[in-house]
């Protein structure tokens, strides 16, 4: 890695002001703009152990759970399936060498919030790691429903596992030479905030690594 010039930090505030203005201005999205029989709702960790409890409980992500649950009614009025990705590991996780233990199996944590239970509708994949594209039970209905090839994305952490699974799906996508639109609205996805983890910088990341990515966002699908 270069190293950086004395000019870094007025080019980087630069840049991060930019962004902000960016994101600021982002266009809402009308449902109805996706045809249902090529587009899946993906919601990742809606979670206890991501929001109300836990070493990784960040209350700062409950927001999000409104709008979600709001997103999740409207795709099922409109014939749109739905994933929803819950983190539930082993008590011996090698996730766990990176990360403190969380959303252990067979605890609370591991389950989707009340609010997601409740609106139902979703197809339930348990993950064991991050990245849950990797998951067996959701590559079987990516290869099952080869018509699928558009994704909105909500849920938590933006930096983390929602920028793992949108990169992972875009590039499997393109490996493939098949086009693919992955939408991401940002009233629908949110970052834990800690010392040395700023959500607002770290949700300004993950925006720009992902856009540049050709992941698409909008301020939220109305």
């Amino acid at each position: 890695m270069r190293k950086f010039s004395t000019q870094t930090p007025d080019v980087c505030r630069e840049t991060v002001c930019g962004l902000i203005s960016e994101i600021r201005e982002l266009p809402s999205m009308d449902l109805s703009e996706l045809v249902p029989e090529k587009t899946a709702l993906i919601v990742v960790d809606v979670i206890n152990g991501f929001i109300r409890e836990g070493a990784m409980s960040s209350p700062i992500i409950e927001g999000i759970i409104p709008h979600t649950v709001r997103l999740t009614e409207k795709c099922k009025d409109a014939g749109i399936p739905i994933a929803a990705f819950a983190d539930c590991h082993s008590e011996n996780c090698a996730e766990f060498a990176s990360f403190p233990p969380h959303c252990i199996d067979g605890t609370s944590e591991s389950e989707l919030v009340d609010e997601l239970k409740a609106a139902g509708g979703y197809f339930l994949i348990r993950k064991n790691s991050t990245n849950g594209f990797h998951e067996k039970d959701f590559m079987h209905e990516l290869v099952r429903k080869p018509k699928v090839n558009t994704f909105i994305v909500a849920g938590d952490c933006t930096d983390i596992c929602v920028m793992q699974f949108c990169l992972t799906l875009k590039t499997w996508f393109t490996a493939q030479n098949r086009t693919s639109e992955i939408i991401v609205p940002l009233n629908c996805v949110e970052t834990y905030d800690s010392p040395g983890h700023n959500a607002d910088f770290m949700n300004i990341a993950a925006y720009k690594i992902m856009k540049d990515s050709g992941i698409k966002f909008v301020s939220e699908i109305k």
